[in-house]
């Protein structure tokens, strides 16, 4: 430990507060990052700011020694569950399965069916599209979703002359409440659930009707906010889209398909998730190689697959768990559990884990979290669920809420669409939080 002026030890009480002032400095320097200069340039390499920041957070934390090396690699090679290297390799070759049906136009293909079997009016074109993206997110991923449906949403709207804000919010208001449903649906969802041993099937009993709830309050609240621009009439016509390679469109879909399924059986046989998500990403390429090297031709999907996995998770996710090794060491975890007491932890948890999440990010958020659940005592596994239903509504408060909103918020832009912070937040405050308590509420009476 280091040394004081007078020559005794720093009392742990300093320790703490200088790890929560740079913790503090770090996560406003996120914020400004993500709204000021999101990305970096060094000649025609252009980097994203947010994992840069965290990393300097990190660097910070070792150089003033608030955690050390040895430390952090203890805890990164720990056979724990809560290890984040096992999350992360979950995370990506579950994203591998995905982005590769997309790379064949899956879900643009199916986007394109429901919009123009909506030939009525906006309010089923708009009630279409919700539907479609629910359901593809709760077998994928929100970021995954949102990738591949914001750029069609764009491109539909101007061919179909009508106003892109509404299918946007729906777009993003659905993949980020159904992303709570399985575990899979969210990175945060992944962290939490493994962090505390609960197995796929378990997780789905819990979160299947406060996700409902939470869907059909969104669903109530996006319709009211966008009631005068869905009475418009619609123009122009839905963009039509196939997928041409049919074969390995099967193969992606067996694959998805049975990764779902053996991660909800993964307890039962006996195998940790991570596994069975490598496992199944790394059949994928085999067989995509095979099939390439039967036709002679590049495994463009697989290499469009791999390309386009979210590494800038890795160093972000890594950073954040490095800052939140040294808060523990420190006792600010626990400090933070104490002062939350153990009544009413759904409604806590959930409430600070929702705001959290709009300052921090949810996927750092959610690793500090972790850490103060695991005091929280007879309130943990309650306190997880509510933390989990915080980090996937709280995505849609503020633009900074996930990485997912990023992601969104640069792809509309890129497009000629505008969806600015305080469009954000006024989506946030009628529709986020009445998810946020219908969610709660009936997590409340399930656990």
């Amino acid at each position: 430990m280091a040394a004081s002026p007078a020559g005794g030890a720093v009392s742990p009480k300093k320790h703490m507060l200088v790890s929560v002032l740079l913790l503090c400095a770090v996560c406003l320097l996120l914020i400004a990052s993500i709204l000021f200069f999101p990305r970096l340039k060094l000649g025609k390499i252009t980097l994203s700011t947010y994992w840069i920041v965290a990393l300097f957070g990190a660097a910070l934390f070792l150089a003033t020694g608030q955690t050390d090396v040895v430390t952090v690699f203890r805890a990164l090679t720990a056979d724990n569950a809560v290890n984040p290297l096992k999350i992360l390799v979950l995370f990506l070759s579950m994203t591998v399965l995905s982005v590769f049906l997309d790379e064949l136009g899956f879900f643009r293909a199916l986007a394109s069916f429901a919009l123009r079997h909506a030939h009525k009016g906006q309010t089923r074109l708009f009630f279409s599209l919700y539907l479609t993206v629910s359901v593809l997110t709760v077998f994928t991923s929100n970021d995954i979703i949102v990738l591949s449906f914001t750029p069609f949403i764009c491109y539909f709207a101007r061919k179909a002359k009508v106003r892109a804000l509404p299918y946007l919010a729906a777009e993003f208001v659905a993949a980020n409440t159904w992303s709570m449903a399985l575990i899979i649906g969210n990175p945060t969802n992944i962290y939490l659930a493994t962090a505390y041993g609960v197995d796929f099937v378990e997780y789905l009993k819990v979160t299947a009707l406060p996700t409902l709830s939470a869907g059909m309050v969104a669903l109530f609240a996006l319709l009211l906010l966008f009631r005068k621009q869905l009475k418009e009439p619609l123009g122009g016509s839905a963009e039509r889209v196939k997928t041409e390679d049919k074969p390995l469109l099967a193969v992606g879909v067996v694959h998805l398909a049975a990764a779902t399924v053996l991660l909800a059986l993964s307890s039962y046989l006996g195998f940790e998730m991570w596994y069975v998500a490598l496992a199944c990403a790394g059949s994928l390429a085999v067989v995509s190689l095979a099939v390439s090297l039967v036709r002679k031709k590049k495994p463009s999907a697989l290499i469009g697959a791999v390309k386009r996995a979210p590494y800038p998770l890795v160093p972000f996710m890594l950073s954040m768990f490095v800052m939140i090794v040294g808060l523990e060491e420190h006792g600010f975890t626990g400090r933070v559990a104490a002062l939350f007491g153990e009544q009413l932890p759904i409604l806590k948890y959930g409430a600070a884990s929702f705001c959290a999440s709009n300052l921090i990010n949810n996927i750092p958020m959610s690793v500090l979290f972790s850490s103060i659940i695991a005091n929280a005592g007879g309130a943990a596994l309650p306190a997880m669920y509510a933390t989990v239903v915080g980090s996937n509504l709280g995505a849609f408060f503020t633009p900074i809420g996930a990485l997912a909103g990023i992601m969104f918020g640069k792809i509309v832009t890129e497009h000629g669409e505008s969806f600015g912070y305080l469009q954000f937040l006024k989506m946030g405050v009628f529709v986020a939080i009445p998810a946020l308590a219908a969610a709660l509420g009936v997590l409340a009476l399930i656990v």
